[in-house]
């Protein structure tokens, strides 16, 4: 069974800012992560995809941002309460 942890938004963004730091000191942003997670106490993959939402929150990576991302689940939430609606 997986354990969840929580991390606090500020672990987050410390463990992000490390890896884009030392990233340049590593052969591969891999081996940055790597190196970081010992330091924070979650899992590469975690730190990774920490990492990923980060860049595409800045634009520097395609995909949805965060807000936008709330966004369009808000809107699915919607027109699925109003297709209920309908229905009724």
């Amino acid at each position: 069974m997986k354990k969840s942890t929580q991390y606090s938004p500020e672990v987050r963004e410390r463990a992000v800012r490390l890896v884009h730091k030392h990233q340049a000191e590593h052969e591969s942003p891999w081996a940055a992560i790597v190196s970081i997670v010992g330091k924070i106490g979650c899992t590469a993959e975690t730190l990774r995809l920490w990492v990923r939402q980060v860049e595409k929150d800045r634009c520097e990576r395609e995909s949805l941002t965060t807000s936008e991302r709330e966004r369009l689940k808000a809107l699915e939430r919607e027109v699925r309460e109003l297709r209920q609606a309908n229905h009724m």
